[in-house]
């Protein structure tokens, strides 16, 4: 199967389900007839295996075998297939290949805690990736203090305890005991005194602070929780992946999406062997691509999970303009801190420090295996330890993506190739001369070209290099990137977003209509998105935040008041990039009339939840491991009285309603642009009214799906102008989200898949976007019309004589009903009562 092909059974749309003991199979089947009304044709779940007690998001997977009893079981899961089933309604699965959760208890995860019990004869002692090079201990840093310490405090002990098999048997084990944290006993040991005991485990008990150093199996980026597996064996593959796949095979499951896949050893043997097992299913990657990368042809699957599409999406309502003025704003309020960077300066500057700390153990672990290669060969061992560590430094650092991706024995495409000789151009430049040659041969190394070695020992190194380097550059750009320089350089937060770069704001109509044809001809069924549970921010809160930039004067004056009112109250440990974050994230989750999310600002506790987390994220004053109370303290008195004081809220209430035009047509001109342009469009749960939640864990709060429900029904009914002033524009983004997607479900074939056409449509203005969905030449099927940059455009008039192309014929515009007829029309007539239009023929 290559990537240009239709797979089978690819959806029309999916709706994003977020699974836990809160929103369990059955509270789904209860809103299955409303998701069938608003149009979408599968439902797309978080992960359904077994998680770690206590998941809320289910990527914590303890065990494979079984369907999450907090969700239901498998009996619920089976029930909500068949019902969606019934109802017209596909399942696409959330699938986590990569790793499985460290639990407390251990035993929860019945292989690790075989592996740790029995070491090299346990049935799953291949299962993990583990570096056992110096050492059969696996290191278990979870003591609070030193082991010395915690051993003369009395804090670890040994007993019997009933322990539960996978198969569900229970049976008395000897154990370590640790607080909560309980551990096997290896076999033939459990006499031996307590030190002696711990010495002759198959694991290590450490305190938690040398994992930093120590840690020696692989995990998903720096989590200690969250184990990695070799899911590239072939029994690990077909182990882990049985009991999905026999639900697949009974009908059951409809397609996959696949979690982290640039963590995996063999990203492309991996879909190769899931595309085996289903015969061709529809799967998509959670693959995020740099803004001027493409999805590798090598990967056999119909594309990624959208943060490409998102990028481009945001674009369109992005005044690049306004960034001028945006950038002046943050210059003033950062005058006083000595590190602000630019963001590519504070991304080097967080790569530097992931290495240093976060990741030093992947690090470490690539230098370990590099000398090993060069004390292989005469050669190559005048290399020393401290030169490869400082060229594999460097080469992460200056790598531009997430991945490049060679693999052993199989040779690169030049594409890929080209990528690590640019960052080795880069790295070169960091590096004195006499480290050039290592360089010249870390990037051998990482391209495979040292040759075939008759030892295989040797050429295990090798083929392991490749392999590491390629699976750690993913971590230290994601948690540089996304974890750290996102949460510092805070100029435009809106376009802080996954997939998205901050030197980026903005796309021309031109630029979009490129990018969607050379979607719908390379990827015409990948998946695409505005919110998902990784996004910083929702659709809504970007879409209101973009409107800084069509107003950059109204929000400096917005910011010079707030400044005013606060000015008692910002403690001079507080810097300007923090208070920025601080005035946007306000900016973007204010009241806003019309919506129950914006019925008030945001809580206090959801606002003091974000704040610790980006600051700490930042780690540029305070960090999860090392809080500082005082600044920490001295961020939330200030959001606190934000939140209360008068002024403050007259500022931002004023900047609201002076952009509230713009803010209505950029939240209804994003959703039906996404719904409409190819590829196959994902609602996250809730995003179908106007959504004003944060990053993770915000954005996975209760969504009240009874109440859509009866606004759907109100919409559908009576129209929006039945609808309460307080609810307005909840129902109207209802109504565009309601009428796209049954337009999508009604005509499929036309805005997805190998015979859908796209085809931009003209207008006589940059402040229109416009296209046609078809199937092939014949007459299009629906037109999308969407108004961009609404409040630059009310500045100069509005649509004065500006016209739309549209072809010959009769149309209904299905948000509103008017009829218009082809050829010339004023958008001034078309978008007099809503700021988009979808025509119908």
């Amino acid at each position: 199967m290559t990537t240009s092909e239709t797979p089978s059974a690819a959806p029309a749309s999916t709706y994003r389900l977020q699974f836990n003991k809160d929103f369990t199979f059955a509270d789904a089947i209860a809103q299955l007839d409303y998701l069938a009304s608003l149009g979408v044709s599968h439902l797309f779940c978080s992960p359904i295996l077994q998680a770690a007690p206590g998941s809320t998001h289910g990527y914590d997977v303890v065990d494979h075998t079984r369907i999450s009893q907090e969700c239901g079981g498998e009996d619920d899961f089976r029930r909500l297939c068949t019902t969606a089933h019934d109802a017209g309604l596909g399942i696409v699965v959330d699938v986590v290949p990569n790793h499985m959760a460290v639990p407390t208890p251990l035993w929860r995860n019945y292989p690790l805690w075989s592996v740790l019990r029995d070491g090299p004869s346990s049935p799953y002692a291949s299962w993990f990736d583990v570096d056992v090079s110096t050492s059969l201990s696996i290191l278990m840093a979870v003591l609070g203090d030193r082991i010395g310490t915690e051993l003369t405090a009395g804090t670890i002990h040994v007993e019997t305890r009933d322990i539960t098999d996978q198969d569900g048997t229970t049976h008395a084990e000897h154990v370590v005991v640790y607080h909560d944290h309980v551990f096997p006993v290896r076999p033939g040991t459990e006499s031996l005194p307590l030190a002696e005991l711990l010495d002759q485990q198959w694991y290590r008990l450490a305190y938690w602070k040398v994992a930093s150093e120590e840690l020696n199996y692989r995990r998903f980026f720096n989590v200690d929780t969250l184990a990695a597996i070799r899911v590239e064996d072939d029994d690990v593959f077909t182990a882990s992946h049985a009991k999905l796949l026999q639900l697949y095979r009974e009908g059951l499951i409809d397609g996959f999406r696949i979690d982290h896949p640039d963590g995996l050893a063999n990203p492309r043997k991996y879909l190769a062997d899931l595309q085996q097992a289903t015969e061709g299913a529809w799967v998509v990657v959670e693959k995020i691509l740099e803004p001027s990368e493409t999805l590798s042809p090598e990967l056999p699957c119909a594309g990624t999970t959208g943060y490409d599409s998102l990028l481009r999406v945001d674009g369109l309502f992005i005044d690049p303009a306004g960034l001028v003025p945006l950038s002046t704003l943050y210059e003033r309020m950062c005058s006083d801190d000595e590190s602000k960077m630019s963001f590519p300066a504070e991304l080097d500057r967080a790569k530097r420090e992931v290495l240093d700390d976060m990741l030093v153990t992947e690090l470490n672990r690539l230098a370990n295996v590099a000398m090993d290669i060069c004390a292989s060969d005469i050669m190559l061992r005048d290399h020393t330890r401290r030169q490869v560590t400082r060229v594999i430094t460097e080469l992460l650092i200056a790598m531009s993506r997430y991945r490049a991706y060679l693999e052993p024995g199989r040779a690169p495409g030049p594409g890929e190739v080209k990528v690590i000789e640019d960052a080795a151009n880069l790295a070169r430049q960091e590096l004195p001369d006499e480290e050039h040659d290592t360089l010249e041969l870390v990037v051998d190394m990482v391209c495979g070209r040292l040759g075939p070695s008759t030892d295989p020992v040797v050429q295990a190194s090798r083929d392991e290099f490749m392999v590491r380097f390629a699976q750690t550059c993913g971590p230290v750009m994601a948690k540089a990137k996304e974890d750290t320089a996102f949460y510092r350089y805070t100029r435009f937060t809106a376009v802080n977003e996954v997939g998205c770069d901050p030197e980026i704001a903005g796309i021309s109509v031109d630029d979009f209509h490129d990018f969607a044809s050379n979607l719908n001809q390379t990827h015409p069924t990948t998946m695409t998105t505005l919110s998902t549970h990784d996004t910083k921010r929702s659709t809504d809160v970007r879409a209101r935040l973009a409107c800084l930039t069509e107003f950059p004067h109204e929000w400096d004056h917005t910011v010079a008041a707030v400044e005013t009112a606060t000015a008692d109250q910002r403690s001079e440990l507080l810097d300007g990039a923090t208070i920025n974050l601080l005035w946007q994230t306000l900016a973007g989750t204010w009241r806003l009339p019309g919506t129950a999310a914006g019925a008030s600002p945001i809580s206090e506790d959801r606002l003091v939840a974000y704040l610790t987390k980006a600051v700490r994220e930042a780690k540029s004053h305070t960090t999860w491991t090392d809080p500082d109370g005082d600044y920490e303290s001295a961020l939330m008195d200030l959001a606190r009285f934000c939140l209360s004081d008068e002024s403050v809220s007259e500022a931002l209430d004023t900047f609201t309603e002076t952009t509230r035009t713009a803010v209505r047509a950029a939240i209804l001109g994003r959703a039906l642009v996404q719904l409409t342009m190819p590829g196959v469009p994902d609602t996250y749960q809730g995003c179908e009214i106007v959504d004003l939640s944060l990053v993770d864990p915000d954005n996975r709060r209760p969504v009240d799906h009874d109440r859509s429900a009866r606004l759907l029904q109100a919409v559908t009914s009576d129209g929006v102008a039945g609808v309460a002033d307080e609810d307005r524009l909840d129902a109207e983004k209802l109504l565009v989200v309601h009428e796209a997607l049954d337009v999508r479900r009604g005509h499929a074939d036309a805005f997805r898949g190998e015979h859908a056409s796209y085809r931009p449509v003209a207008t006589t203005t940059g402040h229109a976007v416009a296209f046609a969905r078809g199937i092939d030449d014949d007459p299009p099927v629906a037109i999308t019309v969407a108004t961009r940059l609404a409040g630059a455009l009310e500045g100069r008039g509005g649509w004065a004589d500006h016209q739309i192309v549209l072809p010959e014929g009769s149309f209904t515009d299905a948000i509103t009903g008017k009829t218009i007829d082809g050829g010339m029309v004023k958008l001034a007539d078309l978008l007099d009562e809503m700021p988009v239009a979808l025509l119908v023929g």
